[in-house]
């Protein structure tokens, strides 16, 4: 079923390829990959995995792309060790990594919500290996340990493994998809199921490698280093009303900074544009390709 949503009706299903990497003793990264083509690499939120993907990757292949979709450490799919470094700059390292591993260069890189802390550090650092990035309602995160995380785990992890189960981690997923979206019609059992189903395979495990992120201390800004961002990035920005919006001052940064950026508001949407306006994503990505040198 999942790899059918993937696929969609443009993609032969046996073009999808899934597999895990070793990146590290005890940390491994799912991959999904789909078509051939000129690279463009998909890093999805905390939760769904590919799965959140699946209504641009078979219209992008069927434009020439091939699609890799890299799960960071801890998110999806991908192993949740509890000791290991969630900083954003050790899972840009991992995706650098795991890019390496596939032959990948130059290729476009979408992010969407945190991967964005990610992916922006990747176009920093790595513009051998990224030709252009485009963040989904994801702005230049200083550290993963975000305010509402931080709230989170505030009384540590052990009171959060006591009250969760499946049942209610589901209802808090429900609710999270819910509260930033525009629309939440798109967000139903079926939908729920699949953005939670590798977290709940794992839930003790997804757990404590949330724990971890909520108490990463980054060792370098990226607000410094932004300057160095010599690829064209364009930001889209959910214009419907949702609970984890990016903030003004993070796109100032990114005006300011990003020597070639370009923000879009996408009306009606709110962090998951891919689902609700998967149209918009893939124009999006096209223009973008065009100003990639």
């Amino acid at each position: 079923m999942l790899l059918l949503s993937l696929a969609l009706l443009l993609t032969p299903l046996d073009s999808v390829a899934v597999r895990d990497i070793r990146v590290a003793d005890g940390e491994t990264l799912r991959i999904t990959e789909i078509g051939k083509g000129r690279p463009i690499v998909l890093l999805p939120g905390i939760f769904g995995g590919a799965y959140s993907y699946r209504k641009v990757t078979g219209p992008l292949v069927a434009q020439g792309y091939r699609a890799i979709v890299i799960e960071p450490l801890g998110y999806g799919s991908s192993s949740h060790p509890k000791k290991a470094d969630y900083s954003y700059d050790a899972q840009s390292r991992r995706v650098a990594r795991t890019m390496e591993h596939l032959g990948i260069k130059r290729a476009l890189v979408v992010s969407q919500a945190t991967a964005a802390g990610i992916a922006f550090r990747l176009g920093v650092e790595r513009p051998d290996l990224v030709r252009g990035l485009l963040s989904i309602d994801g702005g230049p995160a200083e550290t993963p340990a975000s305010p509402e995380m931080k709230r989170l785990f505030r009384f540590g992890i052990w009171p959060i493994k006591l009250m969760m189960d499946p049942g209610r981690a589901r209802h808090d997923l429900r609710d999270e998809l819910t509260t930033n979206s525009g629309d939440p019609g798109w967000v139903t059992d079926e939908v729920v199921n699949h953005y939670g189903a590798a977290q709940m395979r794992d839930l003790d495990g997804s757990l404590d490698a949330l724990h971890q992120m909520s108490k990463v201390n980054e060792t370098d800004s990226l607000a410094g280093r932004l300057h160095l961002c010599s690829v064209p990035v364009t930001l889209l920005i959910g214009g419907a009303p949702h609970r984890l919006p990016v903030e003004a001052p993070e796109i100032d940064l990114l005006k300011q900074r990003v020597p070639r950026f370009t923000a879009q508001t996408v009306p009606g949407a709110g962090q998951y544009i891919q689902e609700e306006k998967p149209d918009v994503v893939i124009e999006a990505v096209r223009r973008l390709d065009g100003t990639a040198s």
